[in-house]
């Protein structure tokens, strides 16, 4: 029955399900429902990509794994991969979540990340770097254990197979925010106000892009919601789960 579908939890490029250790703790205290983190093709658990991969690819990967029809929430690249089984998979896709997601970037935020892949394919190592900077700023006070688990997490990667998947992060936006308007799940989309890359604007272009999608903007937060602001997260998922008409600004 409908209130018995899983939720299911896709990270972004570069990590795997372990990043959702802190806000599925944070669910479970709010819903009885199954809840499981899947790792992504070429990350994780999974063996790692060997060539070029599509957006399509990668989401029909998940598609075998889902158990069943399930809630899909999504973070950064695993939100564009939640995106497209919506699009494409509606069958197995009961509502949308999309946490952190890019969304129809701009010329200038194109070449941006355009920079940031090239920076892996030149310097792996520094564009790790380079991501913890952008992810956790001094400022934020986030704690040294989180950041360090992070950058371990970040530096296991395969290399290539790391490129493979950015690469779909870094292009498919434009292919899927095509589609977006033949959503017809319940959606929702979230980001912090202080997110650069997946910018409050991005949120806004996602609302407006999937029919009757709701949106929300955490208030001094930026791009890792599920470690950063994981009781926060979990409720507007919960509250939206449960009732995808609820203002999550309630």
């Amino acid at each position: 029955m409908e209130a018995r579908l899983p939720i299911v939890l896709l990270h972004g490029v570069g990590l795997d399900s372990s990043m959702w250790e802190l806000f599925r703790a944070e669910l479970g205290r709010l819903t009885d429902r199954e809840i499981v983190a899947l790792d992504l093709p070429g990350h994780g658990g999974q063996p790692p990509l060997t060539e070029a991969v599509s957006l399509a690819d990668l989401a029909n990967d998940v598609a075998g794994r889902l158990p069943g029809r399930a809630h899909l929430v999504g973070f950064s690249l695993g939100a564009l991969v939640a995106q497209h089984l919506a699009r494409h998979r509606p069958e197995l896709v009961a509502s949308l979540a999309s946490v952190s997601s890019v969304c129809l970037r701009t010329p200038q935020e194109a070449a941006s990340v355009a920079a940031r892949l090239e920076n892996a394919d030149v310097d792996f190592a520094d564009s790790v770097e380079a991501s913890i900077r952008r992810w956790f700023p001094a400022e934020a006070g986030t704690d040294t254990a989180t950041i360090a688990r992070v950058r371990s997490t970040l530096l296991a990667n395969d290399r290539q197979s790391y490129l493979h998947a950015y690469r779909v992060f870094a292009t498919s936006d434009a292919e899927i925010g095509a589609e977006l308007g033949g959503i017809s799940v319940p959606s929702l989309a979230v980001t912090g106000d202080l997110d650069p890359g997946s910018t409050p604007e991005m949120t806004r272009r996602l609302g407006e892009a999937i029919p009757g999608s709701r949106t929300a903007v955490v208030p001094a937060a930026r791009h890792m919601l599920p470690v950063e602001r994981p009781a926060e997260l979990a409720r507007i998922i919960t509250e939206f789960i449960e009732d995808p008409k609820r203002d999550p600004h309630d």
